[in-house]
């Protein structure tokens, strides 16, 4: 996470749950269907650096060695079009990735080597995982456009936030309206909580 981004350590404070919340309220759809953390403890919050890719060409194209340009920081999103049957990411990416510093990494689709990202506390998130690699399968197809995750769309520079219950997207052009609505549906909450502790009612709590 960057240090000089306000907004993305806004949205590292708040759980995916309250933004989520907040998304419905504005009517923007930005929860990621299906997309889980590898591990329950992972977290993750940065701004989206996007890579899309297709079904493999003849002559084969390449999955990608891309690791090197994306910004510490970043989030790695990968666009695999939710295919189970090939991974596009597995233990190389992920130690480069976190010696670099990078946020953590976001596939629509499945990846491999759980236990090293595990093991070096790395966040990624995906549908599944699993053992066979992309390679002459997919090929990457564009980097820095739009991508699909879950049914949610992420442009570059989105702000990604991704805890235990799963990853939402905080579209750039809507961000400021979307934290700021988590802000509150968080401090309402947390009103209802204290004063359910101090022994009233869940309904009279809710009303207050």
């Amino acid at each position: 996470m960057s240090q000089q981004d306000p907004n993305v350590a806004r949205a590292a404070m708040l759980d995916t749950a309250t933004l989520s919340d907040a998304l419905d309220k504005l009517g923007i759809v930005g929860q990621c269907y299906k997309i889980k953390p590898r591990d329950p403890g992972f977290r993750l919050a940065g701004r989206a650096w996007t890579l899309k890719y297709g079904p493999a060409a003849s002559p084969c194209g390449t999955v990608g060695d891309y690791i090197d340009d994306v910004p510490p920081g970043s989030v790695i999103v990968l666009d695999n079009g939710g295919r189970d049957n090939a991974t596009v990411w597995g233990d190389i990416l992920t130690e480069i990735a976190h010696r670099r510093g990078i946020a953590g990494t976001l596939i629509d689709g499945v990846c491999r080597d759980v236990a090293l990202c595990t093991s070096l506390g790395y966040p990624v998130f995906s549908k599944d995982h699993w053992m066979r690699t992309g390679k002459d399968r997919v090929q990457v197809e564009a980097t820095g456009v739009p991508v699909n995750i879950g049914g949610a769309r992420v442009a570059p520079g989105d702000i990604l936030k991704g805890d235990t219950d799963g990853v939402v997207v905080s579209m750039k052009e809507h961000e400021d309206r979307v934290l700021a609505a988590a802000e509150e549906i968080e401090a309402a909450e947390n009103r209802i909580r204290e004063t359910a502790r101090s022994g009233v009612r869940l309904d009279e709590a809710r009303k207050q």
